[in-house]
């Protein structure tokens, strides 16, 4: 008889694919399937006022194809995440440590939609292995690049 694995949902903009995302994917396939949903642009761009680098289809396209991600499907257009929720139905939500959802109103959140078998849990380790290990620290140095680059240029 085989057991059955719990289904793990993360979330996120993936926007420059990174270590981080892949060790937060690979944290995630530890404790079951993992079931990833990719930010809309607009959403990302109304939650942090900037729209990613990469567009949606192509973040999703990457994702799907990445190793230990059993579905990944892009966010809802009106941002109803626990509708997702709903539809995913995870027995875990794991947050990536630097995600901005508090546990407690997340949880809170899900009671009140009738969702109570589900676990919220914060990754709790960073990765930081290598100094380019976020997205925002990718978008940086490529502009640092490109200044010191059209810079040596114009002297």
């Amino acid at each position: 008889m085989s057991k059955i694995k719990k289904r793990i949902m993360i979330a996120g903009t993936f926007d420059l694919i990174h270590a981080g995302h892949i060790y937060l994917i690979n944290e995630a396939a530890k404790l079951g399937d993992v079931y990833v949903v990719v930010a809309t642009d607009k959403n990302r761009e109304l939650f942090s006022g900037e729209r990613p680098i990469i567009p949606q289809e192509q973040r999703l396209e990457v994702i799907k194809n990445l190793n230990n991600v059993k579905d990944a499907r892009l966010g809802r257009s009106d941002n109803d995440t626990l509708k997702t929720v709903e539809e995913i139905n995870p027995d875990i939500i794991l947050l990536g440590p630097d995600q901005k959802y508090s546990i407690e109103i997340l949880t809170r959140k899900l009671k009140e939609k009738g969702l109570n078998h589900i676990e919220v849990m914060r990754l709790e380790t960073y990765y930081d292995k290598f100094k380019l290990h976020s997205s925002s620290l990718i978008k940086q140095k490529i502009i640092d690049n490109f200044k010191k680059k059209h810079t040596n240029k114009l002297r």
